[in-house]
């Protein structure tokens, strides 16, 4: 069993099932590389594994421990931390009483305001501002500081470029890099292939709510995760 183990999970939207039956093992260090295209489950998924929104089926499991009943807050606490698709920043709160927020489940760990301001430091000059005046680029750098403040055992990114110039994505991924060779446990979706491909361990393809493609990043190619990703030439549900 992985640190994050999820098993047969099932989530619905009324009668449509947009999470079908996913299970997947996630091992302590590994950068997964969460793939798809829109309206392939990612981000259900992932807010479900999160406790964001309910599961009608299935079981998550963090470092063997049952959270599938928990809320959100709850499984923060336990080590599981995502940062959503749009940031969700609090825009009248300065950097600094963002991050604070973070704090506030009081997780043992590294994570301080100072190790995050070293980690990002284009946000050390904006740390009294106001997160509804940063720029993209800085809002997401706030919202992944703030998860990293719970000291999480699993960090959650989901769609870290979404709306960032390339200049600004370089950038995240830039301090990016440190955390992700300390040997943090990663869950990455990312609509830029190529970087996905560059940053992972392992790479996870979703399709219409199921996972069609799980292997080392190693092991496959833009090809292979291609086909995947749009659902050619494979039999959806299948582990390769």
């Amino acid at each position: 069993m992985g640190l994050l183990s999820v098993a047969a999970l099932d989530v619905r939207y009324g009668q449509f099932r947009a999470v079908r039956g996913v299970s997947l093992d996630i091992a302590r260090g590994e950068v997964v590389a969460l793939i798809g295209a829109n309206g392939a489950g990612k981000t259900t998924f992932l807010r479900a594994v999160a406790g964001a929104v309910p599961v009608a089926g299935g079981t998550v499991r963090l470092d063997g421990r049952d959270v599938t009943d928990l809320p959100a807050q709850a499984r923060v606490a336990a080590g599981l931390a995502l940062v959503p698709e749009g940031r969700k920043l609090f825009a009248d709160m300065t950097v600094e009483e963002n991050l604070a927020l973070g704090a506030t489940v009081g997780r043992a760990g590294d994570w301080t305001m100072e190790r995050v301001f070293a980690t990002f430091p284009n946000l050390v000059k904006r740390r009294h501002a106001r997160c509804g005046h940063l720029s993209g680029g800085e809002q997401q750098a706030t919202a992944i500081g703030r998860a990293l403040m719970s000291n999480p055992d699993v960090l959650i990114l989901d769609e870290v470029s979404l709306g960032l110039s390339p200049l600004v994505v370089d950038q995240v991924y830039a301090s990016l890099e440190g955390l992700m060779a300390s040997g943090a446990t990663i869950v990455l979706v990312e609509q830029a292939l190529a970087r996905a491909m560059a940053v992972a361990s392992r790479a996870v393809c979703m399709l219409e709510g199921e996972i069609v493609l799980d292997k080392p990043m190693a092991d496959t190619s833009r090809e292979e995760i291609t086909a995947a990703h749009f659902g050619l030439g494979r039999s959806k549900g299948a582990r390769a």
